[in-house]
């Protein structure tokens, strides 16, 4: 679900686009993400790391998919350096 590397995070997540609200939602064994945008002409996406952008407190350039393009199921790299600020990206993460 998370991992830490030497550059920043690597976080797995399902996202359900096409939804009523923008939302993180913390289920057992995974993070689910809903987002209001359809998932065509990359919209999902693009909307996807607008909201973690905000959420999160951290700019979008620093959010890249690498894995899960067209697929729900994703996984996010967070270029972030220094301990503390990921701290706080892994605990909203884990208790919203």
């Amino acid at each position: 679900m998370i991992k830490q590397t030497d550059k920043g995070l690597l976080i797995t997540l399902k996202i359900v686009p096409n939804s009523s609200k923008n939302s993180i939602i913390i289920e057992e064994d995974f993070i689910k993400v809903k987002i209001t945008a359809q998932p065509i002409e990359n919209k999902a996406n693009k909307a996807l790391i607008e909201f973690l952008s905000k959420e999160l407190k951290i700019p979008k350039t620093a959010i890249e998919i690498v894995k899960g393009d067209t697929s729900k199921d994703k996984t996010l790299f967070f270029h972030i350096s220094g301990q503390a600020k990921r701290d706080m990206v892994i605990s909203k993460l884990t208790k919203h």
